[in-house]
């Protein structure tokens, strides 16, 4: 029984093409791994703050999202909804280079969109008094 157990952990996993062992002429298949597959195109950016933050702890690391495929509106609630899952799959990196490479490494289509400036208006207090004319 141990020895099923070793095995189990070292077998490998199967490749797209054909197996001789399901028939004499081999079957054809198709891998249903995501590694396998052609992944979908990705988001690479900073979040932004939202309304309810002061600070931006938050917007200091860089996102990986993959795209959204399939968006149907719910008839029953009218909400927006999908079956693909790897829109829920959010990576954080310190670097947009470190997101980039990981895109690259794993074959990855991917798109950057960059961070706007802050547009900072000094105003003082004494300016929410003053009267137009």
């Amino acid at each position: 029984m141990n020895n099923c157990l070793i095995k189990s952990r070292v077998r490998g996993v199967a490749q797209p093409g054909s197996a001789s062992g399901l028939g004499p002429e081999g079957r054809r298949f198709k891998s249903c791994r995501p590694d396998h597959q052609n992944m979908k195109k990705a988001k690479i950016h900073q979040p932004t703050k939202t309304a309810m933050q002061s600070g931006r702890r938050n917007t200091k690391k860089w996102l990986l999202e993959f795209d959204t495929l399939n968006t149907g509106v719910d008839p029953l609630m009218g909400w927006e909804s999908s079956r693909d899952t790897m829109s829920e799959v959010k990576l954080q990196f310190f670097t947009k280079e470190q997101a980039i490479n990981y895109a690259k490494n794993n074959n990855i289509d991917y798109y950057v969109v960059e961070p706007q400036k802050r547009k900072i208006i000094k105003k003082s207090y004494a300016d929410n008094f003053l009267k137009d004319k």
